[in-house]
């Protein structure tokens, strides 16, 4: 079961700013690049479904997560179906990432009150999200769909939509800025932010130091 509720995780989303994306065999690497993160300033994580087996590292990483990085909202992402959706949950995914808009996995979600985020490429398609319940949406790829630009178009009409890209979204004050100041409410980030030579080097402490100098900026970009 779900250790955060979906407010609670959307609100965590809204005040932190980035959202880490990864996903690896290893459980030990898992965990490393987790609490890397955490140590950082990081509070909302997505594990993605992109390897086999990737539901038991998930079971076991969220498990050790609750012990060791209680603060750590961790969830799953890239999934697609209703079916996977409720075994993440059932394994205690605290969110739901979806790459797609898939109204089944609403419903699997608002049941048991989780945080579903689909992925959007239009205004229709955020408008729709919304009206499934969803609190945060997430667009992507999101330098593909329009980025910034995208982002601040959406925002002229319908100001209370939560808006999370992923996809080309880097850790340096540049991007960053481009992104927050078109109204983002937060920011996937996956191999900008750990990048492979972290995970085959070991540079974990590289990885706290980006994370939190990245929390930083957001936070500097949303004062």
């Amino acid at each position: 079961m779900a250790q955060f509720s979906r407010i609670e995780v959307a609100l965590k989303m809204a005040e932190t700013g980035i959202v880490p994306v990864f996903f690896h065999k290893d459980i030990e690497i898992c965990k490393k690049v987790v609490k890397a993160c955490y140590q950082g300033g990081i509070r909302v994580f997505e594990f993605t479904n992109r390897g086999d087996f990737a539901h038991e590292v998930f079971a076991e990483l969220i498990k050790w997560s609750s012990v060791n990085t209680p603060e750590m909202m961790l969830g799953i992402g890239s999934i697609v179906d209703p079916g996977t959706t409720a075994l993440y949950i059932q394994l205690g995914a605290n969110f739901v990432v979806s790459p797609i808009l898939n109204p089944e996995m609403a419903k699997v979600c608002n049941r048991r009150k989780i945080l579903w985020s689909p992925g959007c490429g239009s205004l229709s398609d955020i408008n729709y999200a919304e009206e499934l319940g969803a609190e945060v949406c997430k667009i992507f790829p999101g330098s593909s769909v329009g980025g910034p630009e995208f982002v601040k178009a959406i925002k002229g009409p319908c100001s209370w939509s939560s808006i999370m890209p992923t996809g080309g979204v880097s850790p340096d004050r540049e991007n960053l800025t481009k992104w927050f100041k078109a109204g983002v409410t937060c920011v996937g980030m996956g191999s900008q932010l750990i990048g492979k030579d972290i995970i085959v080097e070991g540079k974990y402490d590289e990885l706290t130091k980006t994370a939190k100098n990245a929390l930083q900026i957001v936070q500097d970009l949303k004062k």
